[in-house]
């Protein structure tokens, strides 16, 4: 992932080259349009971010108390854009909403555990980038960040491979 230096949104936007800053603006416009009262829009690890703040969510970023909640980002990367969609990662029900939605468009669905990734603004559907904006109130964003906190902290996620024993490892091989 690049990481921009640039303190404000301006300064972000001033910095890409013409063609990106034009589909990265655009972007930016459906998200501003449909962003639920109480996000706030600022740089955030070096993307356009949108973050719960700490007037609303004191406890802030579990990695980082010291930032905001991230909700959702914006960046121009090395070799694509990507718009990184939190809830989609946190919210199962929202995911399998936005992947029946995206192949409904007919365009073609690049994505990660929460970004999508697209060449040129063409590739993304940018209607279905303003519902699932808008679909997720600060309020539920905070409900779900807080379930996913207490599941991981429980346990109850299933742990990755390379966390099994050796002895599972040789069951699962079976």
């Amino acid at each position: 992932m690049v990481q921009s230096r640039a303190v404000t949104v301006a300064e972000y936007l001033a910095g890409l080259p013409e063609d990106r800053r034009t589909a990265i603006e655009a972007v930016r416009a459906v998200i501003l349009k449909n962003l639920p009262r109480g996000f706030e829009e600022r740089m955030s690890y070096g993307m356009i971010g949108y973050v719960v703040p700490h007037s609303l969510y004191p406890p802030g970023y579990h990695c980082d108390p010291q930032l905001p909640l991230p909700f959702a980002c914006l960046a121009s990367q090395k070799n694509h854009m990507a718009v990184y969609l939190m809830s989609i990662y946190g919210d199962k029900t929202t995911e399998d909403w936005f992947i029946k939605e995206y192949k409904a468009t007919g365009k073609k669905l690049d994505m990660g555990k929460s970004c999508i990734r697209f060449k040129k603004l063409d590739d993304l559907p940018l209607e279905l980038i303003g519902k699932v904006i808008a679909r997720v109130p600060v309020k539920k964003w905070i409900e779900v960040y807080e379930q996913m906190r207490e599941q991981t902290a429980a346990g109850s996620r299933k742990p990755r491979a390379s966390q099994k024993s050796k002895k599972t490892k040789a069951r699962v091989k079976r």
